[in-house]
């Protein structure tokens, strides 16, 4: 099975995006079809024989429009397209309608032609069934499902009123109501119009992150160097990047050396120093100098791409607390359509028939659900497009709103709280370091990368080494002139080398013969910002624990440098996931949720085994598809962030759900009891949906 997404045009309402979900689910080779009105898309879980034809006809028999990879036009064209259509649907409806509305209250303005029964037939018409056509197809089509929707709710109110009007004409009741049913449609349709205007910042993030890409690459060819379009750039190609320029494509530094502005990707504002064998990311920012990459990914295997791919992804899957609202709105059309005829009935009964009618149109068109299908997935839209700025990928929305429950939090030592590479933190006497460093020189081993890194700062000058020897568990020997060194183990510890390694430290002697000259203490250095990020998660209740392999004194060292209090020491790394999931079984789990946060490509099985798996991005090699959420700027303080992202972001939620339920809860009862007129009705709901829209573009304002 795979997974396609793909967006969807002429969505109005939850009950739109059920109905599609439910006419998808019935081709063959479609396993699971999750349709999301906030973001128009949908994503499909299919076989390898499903088409795109075919889910076209699926998405189409349903009465809407998918775009997908062969399509014409793209959503954007679409959405301009329709939305230029409706521009002109909203500005003849809305003169007609006050044609239709100045006629229907002639003791208001005067008798005129405008007043005459027929004339307001003439004007009314074309509202009904030109401007309100896309209500009837969509009716039609929830009819031929067996499905009822916002639109089932409009057309039975306006065409009651339509209809109504034309039996006054004859005389058969008494009451004319075109100016309800054109108002009606005019007020939606323009309600519609704004709903999508607002919606259309929902996906601000990713216009930005396509935005980004360069349209040209220059590449080198034969010692020539032309400019080509993007799409014709292949793996393997030399690329020049001058100053000033993009870098159009992923690849690797082959000659010269820059910074380069990489906040599109990490969100950290101070450009990275790129040298000879570095990794680029394609649409980051040449700042300075010039240099020639080969070109490793290219077209939809560009970072770029991926993270585009994923948000959309994210913004498209639902929530779990949407499956509530989704419940209801499944419920709601066909309990309205019930309570609307006991509205209707019951006026009737006791003696007003006229306000039997009115009151059911306005019954009908106030309990449309717009605004519960939006509360939801407009926010997690923003809210997932708002973390990609902040160099946060959230890989669902379930992710973004489990991490707001977490309870506890365990790390990954190694490239998570620490730096990943030992570096040099003491030295007993500055004399030794020429020594050591002409030793190491011959070693390969990582203490001796950070000895010799150290020397190098400090422009130590090399001796020459003769006789050189490594010794297998102890160290290096050889000799500098007639003198011969030992460096490594030491064998008789002095209070302050055991002071040292009590703090986790690993301590290197040099000798020669019994005598010991002097010490080096190497570790691996926190990152910045650990311990006040793990102060803070203490103080909100969150219990922090550290995973590592290390032996207890070590790992204790660390942790407590960390400011944790909770270690697992020497856990191999394939015992990871098994010690995480201890702390999400039933059994054992005391906390809301836990989350593991490791380096994203070692602790793959460790972070899918936790409720939010939170990974450390590691350049372009990061772990996607295990983690729910990626840091893509290394920045251990965007735990915090991403976990108020969460907050904010479910703050907003439950502010829409309320909202649009209080709506409901409130404003039925008054259509019922007649205190609501249907023009106020569609205006009010109308104002719902746009109100839920609003309320998560805040998202976009909010600190976090």
């Amino acid at each position: 099975m795979a997974k396609k997404s793909f967006s969807i045009v002429g969505m109005h309402c939850a009950s739109c995006a059920k109905l599609i979900e439910r006419s998808l689910s019935k081709v063959p080779g479609i396993s699971n079809a999750s349709v999301n009105y906030g973001s128009e898309s949908a994503v499909v879980e299919i076989e390898e024989s499903v088409s795109d034809e075919i889910l076209h006809n699926a998405v189409k028999n349903a009465g809407y429009k998918a775009i997908l990879g062969d399509s014409k036009l793209s959503k954007e064209e679409e959405k301009a397209k329709e939305l230029k259509n409706l521009k002109v649907k909203i500005f003849v409806s809305s003169i007609f309608s006050l044609f239709v509305f100045v006629g229907s209250f002639p003791e208001w303005f005067g008798y005129s032609l405008i007043s005459n029964p027929y004339f307001l037939l003439f004007l009314a018409t074309p509202v009904q069934f030109w401007a309100g056509w896309d209500f009837y197809l969509a009716t039609w089509s929830g009819l031929k499902n067996r499905s009822a929707s916002m639109d089932t709710l409009i057309v039975m109110g306006t065409t009651a009123a339509y209809f109504y009007s034309i039996l006054s004409m004859f005389g058969v009741v008494v009451g004319m109501y075109f100016d309800t049913a054109v108002v009606i449609i005019t007020l939606i349709l323009f309600g519609r119009f704004l709903e999508a205007k607002a919606k259309s910042h929902t996906s601000d993030a990713i216009k930005k992150l396509l935005g980004l890409a360069p349209k040209t690459a220059r590449l080198i060819r034969n010692g020539v160097e032309i400019d080509v379009p993007l799409d014709e750039v292949m793996a393997g190609d030399l690329i020049r990047v001058r100053p000033g320029e993009k870098v159009p494509v992923d690849g690797i530094i082959t000659d010269g050396n820059s910074f380069i502005d990489e906040s599109m990707v990490t969100g950290e504002s101070l450009p990275v120093e790129k040298l000879v064998g570095a990794n680029v990311i394609g649409s980051t920012l040449n700042k300075s100098g010039s240099f020639i990459f080969k070109a490793t990914k290219v077209g939809s295997e560009t970072m770029l791409f991926q993270i585009v791919e994923m948000v959309k992804s994210a913004q498209s899957s639902k929530a779990p607390i949407a499956r509530m609202a989704d419940l209801v709105s499944s419920y709601f059309v066909p309990i309205v359509l019930m309570l609307g005829v006991v509205t209707f009935v019951g006026w009737y009964v006791v003696g007003f028939p006229i306000n039997a009618f009115i009151n059911l149109v306005a019954v009908l068109i106030i309990a449309c659900p717009c605004a519960m299908g939006l509360a939801t997935p407009t926010a997690i839209m923003v809210g997932t497009g708002k973390g990609a700025e902040k160099g946060i990928l959230i890989k669902n929305a379930e992710s973004l709103e489990t991490a707001h429950k977490i309870g506890t939090i365990i790390f990954d030592k190694t490239g998570t709280l620490t730096k990943g590479t030992p570096v040099v933190t003491d030295i007993s006497d500055p004399k030794i370091l020429m020594i050591v460093a002409s030793l190491e020189k011959g070693s390969e081993h990582p203490l001796g990368e950070a000895i010799l890194k150290y020397a190098t700062t400090k422009k130590t000058k090399m001796q020459k080494v003769s006789n050189f020897k490594a010794i297998s568990g102890e160290g290096i020997e050889g000799s500098i002139g007639n003198k011969k060194y030992f460096f490594g183990k030491i064998k008789v510890k002095t209070d302050e080398i055991t002071k040292l390694e009590s703090q986790g430290k690993t301590v290197m002697g040099l000798t020669e013969g019994d005598k010991l000259l002097g010490f080096i203490a190497v570790a691996d250095t926190l990152k910045e910002g650990v311990k006040e990020v793990i102060a803070k998660l203490e103080s909100k209740g969150i219990k922090t624990w550290m995973v590592t392999g290390d032996n207890q004194r070590t790992a204790r060292a660390i942790a407590k440098l960390a400011g944790i209090k909770n270690v697992m020491a020497e856990v191999m790394p394939d015992e990871k996931s098994a010690k995480v999931k201890e702390f999400t079984s039933v059994a054992f789990k005391v906390t809301k949720c836990v989350a593991f946060v490791g380096d994203g490509i070692n602790d793959a099985p460790a972070l899918a085994a936790s409720d939010v798996g939170i990974a450390m991005g590691t350049g372009t090699d990061i772990a996607m598809e295990s983690a729910g959420i990626t840091l893509l700027n290394k920045d251990f303080k965007s735990i915090l962030t991403a976990i108020n992202l969460s907050k904010v972001t479910m703050r907003v939620i439950k502010q829409n759900l309320f909202w649009a339920f209080g709506y409901n809860v409130i404003l039925i009862p008054a259509a019922t009891l007649g205190l609501l007129n249907p023009m106020l009705a569609s205006f009010a709901m109308a104002a719902s949906s746009i109100s839920v829209v609003l309320n998560s573009l805040r998202l976009n304002k909010i600190r976090i």
